[in-house]
């Protein structure tokens, strides 16, 4: 969530950068102004009752120890008046600050100024692409027919278990979901992030924290017993354990990575787009997420990106890098990059990646801070990525790698998988 007094000293600039987005913002701007002005001067009134209130008291002690207990009398009706003035002022004040917080609440991110204006996925700006994409044999098939072909994932069992959006990973299918979560998450420790193993079902104020709630609480599963959410990706779980917590400066950066099944319910996807592996209701995800100064933020940002590109690399699957149109920027982001894996059977990119800067957006709302060196307690940047998404990743490597003996497993995942080829 924005700050109020950033709102203030740049309405501007936030209506200019949330323009970016094709939002008019300024009805929201205003309004959260006003509020937050409405809020100021009742705190300065409650402030000035409730000093009254104690100098009231401490005179009535007074008199009362000389003797005046006529006076004390008349001084106490006065602050039975103040008392009821306090209580009314008290929940104007809650009621007012509840009221800004709900504009808040529904302010997105001010987009970073390399954000480029656009309406949908359509206007995102491909930054990079590497990889030469594979020519395949004659009889090269999709992943949800290859999955059939070689009995390794089995959509109509998870149909009949669950629904639809939940395969069953069976034999090899099993063992290579398996191999490339585990490779994943070598990767990232070895690039200095700390694992951790996380809940995957939040409270409320998890889900408040990192910005899913209220504004993706229609693409959550909710348990309405607990009031829990299933979580939509390990970002939450992780970036929640800095909830409410003042690092040193000298703890920064933080950086953690976790394995972790993801929900979504995705309501209204349908069509051959979302067939297979594209688009599910449960799969897996292995996350990294950084705090960071605000001053290195971006710095932190790209070397997560490249991170990301170097797993790729590894992987030998063709990509390519788009930075996201404000039309399709994610509430909470000032800045995302979408990595896309080409899928050749398909001719089509498919999304394996999101990598996005947060700025201070998500420490708001944690009260995530640190005290710099001026004694001072700031806002930390928060960041995360997917390092990776598995459904596509793994659909990737099963339509790119067909050959005519069977899906070559990728090199650097044998030692993982055991084996070389899925036959």
């Amino acid at each position: 969530m924005l700050q109020v007094a950033f709102i203030r000293e740049n309405k501007d600039l936030v209506i200019e950068r949330l323009a970016v987005r094709n939002i008019d913002a300024t009805k929201m701007v205003d309004d959260a102004i006003d509020l937050d002005e409405m809020r100021r001067q009742l705190q300065t009134q409650l402030d000035s009752s409730k000093s009254e209130m104690n100098s009231l008291s401490k005179e009535i002690g007074q008199l009362f120890k000389s003797g005046e207990a006529q006076k004390a009398n008349n001084l106490k009706e006065k602050t039975t008046q103040l008392k009821e003035t306090i209580k009314s002022g008290e929940h104007e004040l809650s009621d007012t600050t509840n009221a800004l917080n709900n504009v808040l609440y529904s302010i997105p991110n001010v987009p970073h100024p390399s954000v480029p204006k656009g309406n949908s996925d359509e206007d995102n700006e491909e930054i990079y692409r590497e990889g030469d994409v594979p020519i395949l044999h004659g009889n090269a098939l999709p992943h949800w027919e290859l999955a059939k072909k070689y009995d390794i994932i089995d959509f109509e069992l998870g149909n009949k278990i669950t629904g639809a959006g939940f395969p069953v990973y069976k034999g090899k299918g099993a063992r290579l979901q398996r191999a490339l979560i585990a490779y994943f998450l070598d990767k990232n420790t070895a690039a200095g992030y700390t694992e951790y193993q996380l809940p995957h079902l939040v409270n409320e104020a998890s889900g408040f924290g990192t910005g899913q709630l209220p504004d993706k609480e229609g693409q959550m599963y909710h348990v309405t017993g607990d009031n829990l959410y299933l979580i939509p990706t390990a970002e939450v779980p992780g970036t929640n354990i800095f909830r409410d917590v003042i690092l040193n400066e000298s703890e920064l950066p933080i950086g953690i990575t976790g394995y972790t099944p993801c929900f979504r319910r995705e309501a209204g996807s349908y069509g051959a787009h979302v067939r297979g592996l594209n688009r599910l209701h449960q799969f897996d995800k292995v996350e990294i997420l950084r705090v960071e100064h605000p001053n290195r933020s971006y710095e932190a940002l790209d070397e997560m990106v490249n991170h990301v590109k170097d797993i790729l690399k590894e992987l030998n699957l063709p990509y390519r890098i788009l930075r996201l149109c404000g039309g399709d920027l994610g509430f909470t982001s000032a800045l995302t990059y979408d990595f896309e894996v080409f899928s050749t059977a398909q001719d089509r990119w498919l999304e394996i990646s999101s990598v996005s800067n947060f700025e201070t957006f998500q420490a708001n709302r944690l009260k995530l801070r640190f005290k710099n060196t001026d004694g001072q307690n700031e806002l930390a940047h928060t960041l995360n990525g997917s390092s990776l998404a598995l459904p596509r990743v793994l659909a990737g490597i099963l339509e790119n790698c067909q050959t005519e003996k069977g899906i070559k497993i990728p090199e650097v995942l044998v030692p993982y998988t055991g084996f070389e080829y899925i036959k």
